[in-house]
This record gives structure tokens, C-alpha cells and sequence, in this order.
């Protein structure tokens, strides 16, 4: 029986120049889908899978992510006057407690298998995951917790994983596949953005993965990889060769890469859409917005 998850890492320390001029003075993290930083989404992710130690890699500039989920006495207070008791519990949710969050600097962009590397001495000797916040998961049952109760019957090291079309391997880390069980997929190997007629499949790697301690042992003697980075694939890759098993688990839901502009903004609209407060005057609205598209043609 494998071990419970309990520690998170959130590698949260690139620059978001995709989203500049905004990601100059605002971390790419806080920035709000809908009405919640899109961090917010991850730690909501988290606390349904169980997950009670939260540990953020971060860089220089990204004070204003540790200030968010910091108390607000002045606006508790403010709201508690006003009788808004509504907004107060929404603020709640926005709170870590004292000592469950932790801030690891990760001073040199060298990869992501190097933020996970940066936070191994807060990890020891147990199992953890890891959650990119740049990729939201709308889903009935929370990815990661979906991911947990799959890994309590396989143990080993397991990856979020969904198909994508061929010709877009070269922008993921990709499943060797040994054994095709359904929801859950046997990996052999993995290979970091593979050309498209050098992918094995077309079974990429999405940012939620579910990792045992030896994978931080291998990101120890891992060396620079695809991009010049220290990737994470490579190591779990190492760990297979070490007789370590690697599932790959098919998730329920949709994916949304808000690392790019166009991922965060259907990401919006979808949010929105499934809100009750929002949904009946945005839908007015893109009808409109349809109409007059169609009459301008």
C-alpha cells in the first residue's frame, strides 16, 4: 500500500513573459481567472487531495504571492463591520495557516526538474506531488485527488497524462507506453518534446505528478536536457531504469494551458460559463458578440 500524500511543490518562479507587460509589476500566479488568482485554483486542487504542506519555489519579484495568502486583519476586520459576511468566508478560503506554507528560492531558471530539487531537504523521505498552477483542470473530482486515490493501488512515481494531436509532441514530455490498462497506462520511458515523428505516442505529460523520494535522488546526478534545463522527465525516466514504476493516469476533465494568452483566455470564458452569478449575461453576450461577428462577414 503506498504512502499518503501530504506535500505539495507549487514551482511557481518563472518570469510570465508571455503575459507582459501585466507580468512586470504582477506575478503571473496572482494573475485571476474570473475572480481567483489562478494559484488559488491549485491550492483548491491540493487541499481536496489531502495535501496539508504547501511548498512554493519561487524567484526575486514574487512577494506579492507570499502577501495573498497572508490575513488580512485590516479588510477582515472592514468586511466583519459592513456585515459582509459572505465575502469574509471567500477571504477565508484565501488563508494558509502558520507553518503550513513554505518559500524555497530558486535563484537560476534551470528547468523544472530543478525547482522540484530546490525544495528536496523540505521533502525527506516520503512521497509528494507536484502542481503547476499554469495548467487549471476544470473536473467534477479534482485532478489530483483523482490522481491520489489511483496511486494508493500502484504506488511507484505517477504522471498526469492526456492525447494530443501529433504534431504537438514537441511542446510536451511524452509517455513510452509498456501496458494500456484504461485510466491508468504502464510507462517504459519518457522523452522531453519529442519531434513529432520521434514521439512514441501521443500521450503528453500535464502538470500534476505524483512523485516517491528516489525521484529527488536522480534529480541530483540529472544534467541539462532538452532546452538546456534540468528536466523532471528525465529523472523519472532514471528511475524506471532503477526498476522504479511510472503510471501515467488518464484524467477526467478539461485542461487549460493559461501559460499562453489564448489557453487563459478560454479558460476565463469556461470559468465564467459555468458560474451561476456570470453565466446567463455572458452567454447574452458572446450570442451578441457571434451575431454581430457573422453580420460583418
Amino acid at each position: 500500500m503506498a504512502h499518503k500524500v501530504t506535500k505539495a511543490i507549487f514551482p511557481v518562479a518563472g518570469l510570465g513573459t508571455r503575459f507582459l507587460p501585466a507580468t512586470k509589476s504582477v506575478p503571473k500566479e496572482i494573475m485571476t481567472l474570473v475572480d481567483r488568482p489562478l494559484v488559488q485554483y491549485a491550492i483548491d486542487e491540493a487541499r481536496a487531495a489531502g495535501i496539508k504542506d504547501f511548498i512554493f519555489v519561487t524567484s526575486r519579484g514574487k512577494s506579492a504571492l507570499e502577501d495573498y495568502f497572508d490575513h488580512n486583519p485590516v479588510l477582515e476586520r472592514e468586511l466583519r463591520k459592513k456585515g459582509k459576511t459572505q465575502l469574509l468566508e471567500v477571504l477565508k478560503s484565501t488563508n494558509m495557516e502558520s507553518g503550513a506554507v513554505a518559500y524555497i528560492r530558486q535563484h537560476k531558471a534551470l528547468g523544472l526538474g530543478h525547482a522540484v530539487r530546490c525544495a528536496r531537504r523540505l521533502i525527506g523521505d516520503e512521497p509528494f506531488a507536484v502542481i503547476l498552477p499554469d495548467d487549471v483542470i476544470a473536473a467534477e473530482k479534482p485532478c489530483l485527488q483523482q490522481m491520489v486515490e489511483a496511486y494508493a493501488e500502484t504506488g511507484g512515481n505517477m504522471v498526469a497524462t492526456m492525447e494530443v494531436p501529433r504534431e504537438m509532441t514537441s511542446a510536451y514530455g511524452v509517455l513510452d507506453v509498456s501496458e494500456d490498462m484504461g485510466s491508468v497506462v504502464r510507462v517504459r520511458g519518457m522523452i522531453e518534446k519529442p519531434a513529432p515523428e520521434d514521439a512514441p505516442s501521443n500521450l503528453a505529460v500535464i502538470g500534476r505528478y505524483i512523485l516517491g523520494p528516489s525521484v529527488l535522488s536522480q534529480l541530483e546526478r540529472t544534467k541539462k536536457g532538452a532546452g538546456g534545463e534540468i528536466q523532471l522527465t528525465d529523472a523519472i525516466s532514471a528511475d524506471i531504469l532503477n526498476n522504479v514504476p511510472v503510471y501515467g493516469y488518464r484524467f477526467q476533465g478539461q485542461r487549460f494551458d493559461c501559460g499562453s494568452k489564448a489557453g487563459f483566455l478560454q479558460a476565463t470564458v469556461a470559468f465564467a460559463l459555468g458560474r451561476e452569478d456570470l453565466r446567463d449575461d455572458l452567454r447574452d453576450y458572446l450570442d451578441q458578440l457571434s451575431q454581430f461577428t457573422r453580420a460583418a462577414e
